[in-house]
């Protein structure tokens, strides 16, 4: 999905955690990050889930810089425990080392003096050791922070796994970039049902749609069987104003709905 005259701002998602590998936990913060950074008119290209493994890290953060997204969004693994290693995989990427940044450090003294804690010990200082040229993002909610490097024009971002913690960060810290690189482009999208139509019938349809409609994103999702078919369809897209959206995925909608009645099926709004 592409703005018309505007080139698309890709971003990744690596989320880290043997937890998620195990299916111990879901991935919520891989759902959160993608419908937020799309509201944001953005585009996201890949999410890829990898264990607490400093080489896994490293290799996973090497092949997204290759296909040099305009952000990469890491998830999990800055605790203060031994299996938290993305600051350490990030540091094997990039070539460059983990060095005691002294900003992270205050901000770490600071939050734990907060609850009566402020003796750093070894575990607390882990949090502060950043790869050499990263600068800290405050966490609001927690005590590790968030990281932010830059790579040539890539962004790389590290957020905590808690989700409360990660929303916040990207919420404080990284949104606001990330709606500024797309020029404030929005994200609209809608969704209707179609009855008594297979859904090999409507694949058809959904092509032409596409193919006078290239802006817009069209993806379809039974719900029902072939004895009888109820398909949801999804469609989206991304513009510069809500009614240029509007208009877009209204013109979009019309034809596809057009088509369907021709064709015997029927259309809920």
């Amino acid at each position: 999905m592409a703005m018309e005259g505007d080139n698309m701002v890709d971003v990744e998602i690596i989320c880290v955690g043997n937890e998620l590998l195990i299916g111990r936990i879901l991935n919520t913060n891989a759902q959160w990050l993608a419908r937020r950074v799309t509201s944001l008119g953005a585009t996201v290209k890949r999410i890829l889930i990898v264990g607490d493994d400093v080489d896994e890290i490293a290799s996973s953060i090497v092949d997204s810089l290759q296909r040099k997204p305009k952000f990469i969004i890491i998830t999990g693994g800055l605790g203060p425990t031994f299996d938290d290693k993305t600051l350490a995989g990030i540091a094997n990427a990039l070539n460059r080392s983990l060095v005691l940044n002294e900003k992270a450090l205050q901000m770490i003294k600071e939050k734990y003096a907060e609850i009566g804690e402020p003796e750093l010990t070894p575990h607390r200082m882990k949090m502060a050791m950043l790869p050499d040229g990263a600068d800290p993002l405050p966490n609001p909610l927690g005590t590790a922070p968030g990281v932010s490097i830059k790579v040539n024009d890539i962004f790389i971002f590290a957020l905590p796994g808690m989700p409360s913690e990660m929303e916040a960060i990207f919420e404080s810290s990284i949104a606001e970039l990330i709606k500024k690189t797309t020029g404030g482009s929005t994200f609209y999208e809608a969704t209707i049902r179609v009855e008594g139509l297979l859904e090999s019938k409507l694949a058809p349809i959904i092509e032409a749609v596409i193919h006078d409609n290239p802006q817009v994103y069209v993806k379809s999702h039974p719900k029902g069987d072939f004895r009888k078919p109820d398909i949801e369809i999804h469609l989206s897209t991304v513009a510069r104003s809500s009614s240029d959206a509007k208009a877009i995925l209204g013109r979009a909608i019309l034809q596809l709905s057009e088509l369907i009645k021709e064709r015997g099926g029927k259309v809920k709004i």
